[in-house]
């Protein structure tokens, strides 16, 4: 090959080398450093991607925490007739509280919602149970029993919207009633005179709430039986809850001078 040929041919291809290999000294990169160097950039893309999305995925856990305690700590001022107006006028807040409420379950070592179900699961099976503040109704889901599934909106077909202080259903009608983790607001009387009414008498009031709550166990029986029941017995062992298991002994009609308003203490829970 001649000189001038071979002058020409290292000229061109020096001419079409790729720009972008050259480095800041004015060398060139070999194909393989390239491509190491672009895998590097696209993993650290994707790295930045995920922190992203897992940062927005947290900002929105936050915000839906924060609304379902706003939403929790303001159930526990009002009387129940109030927290039923609050959710017709803002539907999807029934749905907010109900998704946090979840997510703190999540969290407890037990639910006290699978004690029940296991309770009436060892029930007759024509046993008639009334769910009050039954949620989404995993107890009416879990069980071959009939149950009224009560709370104060409805998020399927299942559910009856009703005021826990007054149901639609009949006097003297069901077996067993539950309030698991639903004694919210400042009319409790009003829910246990109304349990008190649909229950026939010798039935089962069966209750399950955080051991915070309360002050005084004792004044709490004491409130309760004044609107007709008496204690069988209770579960005070457990850490977080307390289980009460009451039954109906006579009638005691609404707006009877023996009974008085009464609530127990707030359940707030704290931010993660």
């Amino acid at each position: 090959m001649k000189p001038n040929e071979s002058a020409a041919i290292n000229g061109f291809a020096k001419q079409n080398r790729d720009p972008s290999s050259v480095t800041s000294n004015g060398s060139y990169q070999n194909a393989n450093s390239i491509g190491k160097e672009q895998k590097k950039k696209n993993k650290h893309s994707r790295i930045l991607e995920a922190d992203c999305t897992n940062l927005r995925e947290k900002l929105v856990d936050r915000l839906k925490g924060s609304r379902f305690r706003y939403i929790n700590e303001q159930l526990y001022k009002i009387p129940g007739k109030e927290a039923k107006k609050l959710f017709q006028e803002d539907p999807a807040s029934f749905d907010a509280y109900h998704e946090g409420y979840r997510q703190q379950v999540e969290q407890w070592p037990m639910n006290p919602l699978n004690r029940m179900i296991k309770c009436i699961l060892k029930l007759p099976k024509d046993t008639i149970v009334a769910d009050f503040g039954c949620g989404d109704a995993k107890l009416a889901a879990s069980v071959p029993h009939k149950v009224y599934s009560l709370d104060l909106m409805s998020n399927n077909n299942s559910v009856i919207a009703c005021d826990m202080a007054n149901t639609p259903l009949e006097s003297n009608f069901v077996n067993v009633v539950i309030f698991c983790l639903s004694l919210m607001g400042t009319n409790l009387a009003d829910f246990f005179l109304e349990a008190n009414r649909v229950l026939k008498v010798g039935g089962t009031m069966k209750i399950a709430e955080v051991s915070s709550r309360f002050d005084n166990v004792n004044v709490f029986v004491s409130n309760v039986q004044r609107c007709g029941f008496k204690l069988e017995n209770k579960d005070l062992k457990h850490s977080l809850f307390y289980f009460f298991n009451f039954k109906k002994e006579r009638t005691v009609l609404k707006g009877s001078t023996n009974t008085k308003q009464f609530s127990l203490k707030p359940c707030l829970y704290k931010k993660r």
